[in-house]
């Protein structure tokens, strides 16, 4: 089974090798039809602490770390995205 890998915005680096990550999906209101967001925030591991608040970063889901920490840090999204291309 793949891991699961989602992109979002870093939102707390207050912890120790931990970061908390916003990831927002945007669905349709299943009555009125309008597009609305959610949004969920995630525990990530960050080993080496180089992540800031405001910073667009992927995560992989991996095997618990922790209570709430079941996901590592990969890369910053932007080169991410540059590697796509």
């Amino acid at each position: 089974m793949p891991k699961r890998i989602l992109t979002g915005t870093v939102v707390s680096d207050v912890n120790d090798k931990t970061i908390v990550v916003r990831v927002e999906r945007k669905v349709k209101h299943p009555l009125y039809g309008k597009i609305i967001r959610r949004s969920k925030k995630y525990h990530a591991h960050d080993e080496s602490n180089t992540f800031k608040t405001g910073e667009t970063v992927r995560i992989e889901e991996t095997k618990p770390i922790s209570k709430n920490k079941t996901w590592v840090v990969l890369d910053k999204g932007s080169e991410a995205k540059a590697a796509a291309e």
